[in-house]
């Protein structure tokens, strides 16, 4: 009896696997938007004039706010003292002002407006940023892409927000339960984000044969509009939780500038944090050049324009076969039935090598990366349920570095010298790509779930946004970096499709020999300090 009348919807699977996916397609619909514009960027600079230099700054600009303007310090805070669902719908709407601007600056409204002067005669020179060479703005950026970097601050504020709400969300709903398994899974639909945009933004940009970019950034903001709606469903669903149990919101728990200060002098919170820029810098930046990359290093030719090959019908047949890769793989890891479970990966084995065909028969880049999230969506299950039953999370961390490192070289190296093999390229691209989204969901299944074993519950919050901050720098300074190096390792007036990428992907590889010995140092201190990182989530 007593049991029945303390039970809450925390109690419930059902309950606690509904608020996760209410999370976890807010942040798939953000993930969308965030790299709308990567797989069409050789269409930026035939239609807006984006050179190399203007799309990385334009997409550097993102956390531009959160970094040098401590926003996500100040999201921390809010989240802190405002709770997980008031900062939830904040974060929602705060993403979608932003994705409508960003919208605007490449419509065709924007062309010969009086707001396109103005930005063309401003922003050239901004006191102090430039002197510190961060400005997001230099002279001679074309307008769009200065409306557009402004729009996309105001997005990645809200998308960053996001990032660490839903962690602190997750920890609220699963702390002490399966919280690996749930934080793996809600990132593992969230990159399916990625393969949706990959497939989607060059469909919508192409669309009737007529080139238009600013469709794409469109089809982003309806998506914000839903990860909005799911936020909000969220907050009314959090509500009735802590209605339940009588608790109220963390904002009644004081928040201190003092409370940082213990989390900055704990040598555990810093290998993480620093383990985190360094892993996050060398696969976001990447993914926003990594279509480019694949033009540049594949043998592709457009198929006729008549066949089912080259039309609208075989983009939504491949992606819906891609979802049947990700259902049914990572519907997989939750059968208890050999049999049902050994059917399910079949399928999603044969789906994922017929959806690779596809991608080849199309001679699609785009398509060819939108695979990077697919081996990931299977095995961040399996990697979460092991983390939560039998530890070993910085192991896998160091594990997921050494895979980072070979992916990049394979990038740099390998992939050119079967420029001239269409199919052996396509082979090495798959398989390269698909081991890299492998890679990265290691890092969400261990490194996650170890925060709360490193802080106070209390600031956890706070903790969150102090490594969201720190990874920031890195998304702010290598997407930049990377297109400043193809520039300037590339003669002027190279085509869009003909760029050299060995130097930047050298910088990736370079990221993750870093993040190696880190993750060497960070098992070191665990068992010096005895954090528990290797320990299992779940006491038996």
């Amino acid at each position: 009896m007593t049991q029945a009348i303390h039970k809450t919807l925390r109690d419930s699977a059902a309950m606690r696997w509904t608020a996760l996916l209410l999370l976890a397609l807010g942040m798939f619909c953000s993930y969308i938007f965030m790299d709308i514009l990567s797989p069409i960027k050789d269409l930026m600079q035939d239609t807006r004039g984006w050179d190399s230099t203007a799309f990385g700054t334009m997409q550097g600009a993102e956390v531009f706010l959160n970094v040098f303007v401590f926003f996500l310090i100040f999201a921390g805070i809010i989240l802190d003292k405002m709770g997980v669902r008031f900062t939830a719908v904040l974060s929602g709407a705060v993403m979608l002002v932003g994705a409508c601007i960003k919208w605007y600056a490449v419509t065709d409204a924007f062309k010969g407006s009086g707001l396109e002067t103005w930005f063309t005669n401003n922003l050239n020179y901004i006191p102090g940023f430039d002197e510190l060479g961060v400005s997001p703005f230099y002279e001679g950026m074309p307008a769009s892409a200065k409306l557009a970097a402004c729009g996309f601050m105001i997005f990645g504020c809200g998308c960053e927000m996001a990032g660490i709400t839903v962690s602190r969300g997750i920890v609220k709903w699963f702390k002490g339960r399966e919280m690996a398994l749930a934080m793996g899974s809600e990132m593992a639909l969230a990159r399916l984000g990625v393969a949706t945009c990959m497939i989607f933004s060059p469909f919508f940009a192409k669309l009737g044969g007529q080139v238009d970019v600013s469709r794409s950034v469109a089809f982003g903001v309806v998506r914000m509009c839903i990860a909005l709606i799911m936020f909000i469903t969220y907050f009314f669903m959090d509500r009735k939780l802590d209605a339940q149990t009588g608790e109220a919101e963390e904002k009644d728990d004081p928040f201190k500038i003092s409370d940082i200060g213990k989390i900055l002098r704990d040598s555990g919170f810093w290998l993480v944090a620093l383990l985190c820029v360094l892993y996050y810098s060398a696969i976001f930046p990447f993914q926003k050049y990594a279509t480019n990359m694949l033009q540049c290093n594949l043998l592709l030719e457009e198929p006729a324009k008549d066949s089912f090959w080259a039309s609208t019908t075989v983009t939504i047949v491949q992606y819906l076969i891609m979802l049947v890769v990700a259902g049914t793989g990572f519907a997989s890891n939750f059968m208890k039935d050999k049999t049902k479970k050994y059917t399910l990966l079949t399928v999603s084995v044969v789906a994922l090598l017929t959806y690779c065909y596809m991608g080849y028969m199309r001679q699609s880049p785009e398509s060819i990366f939108a695979v990077f999230p697919l081996l990931a969506v299977l095995i961040t299950p399996i990697l979460g349920n092991y983390v939560d039953h039998k530890g070993k999370a910085a192991t896998m961390l160091v594990f997921g570095s050494l895979l980072l490192i070979g992916c990049h070289l394979t990038f740099a190296f390998i992939l050119p010298l079967f420029k001239s093999s269409a199919i052996g390229g396509v082979i090495v691209a798959y398989v390269t790509i698909l081991v890299l989204g492998a890679s990265f969901s290691l890092v969400p299944a261990s490194l996650w779930p170890s925060v709360p074993k490193l802080v106070d519950q209390k600031v956890i919050g706070s903790a969150y946004a102090l490594i969201f901050w720190i990874q920031n720098i890195g998304l702010w300074l290598f997407p930049l970096l990377y297109g400043k190096m193809l520039d300037a390792t590339n003669p002027a007036g190279t085509p869009a499709t003909e760029l050299n990428h060995t130097v930047p992907l050298v910088m990736f590889a370079g990221l993750g020999v870093a993040a190696l010995l880190l993750g060497l140092a960070l098992k070191v201190v665990d068992r010096k300090k005895g954090i528990g990182l290797e320990e299992p989530n779940i006491k038996d």
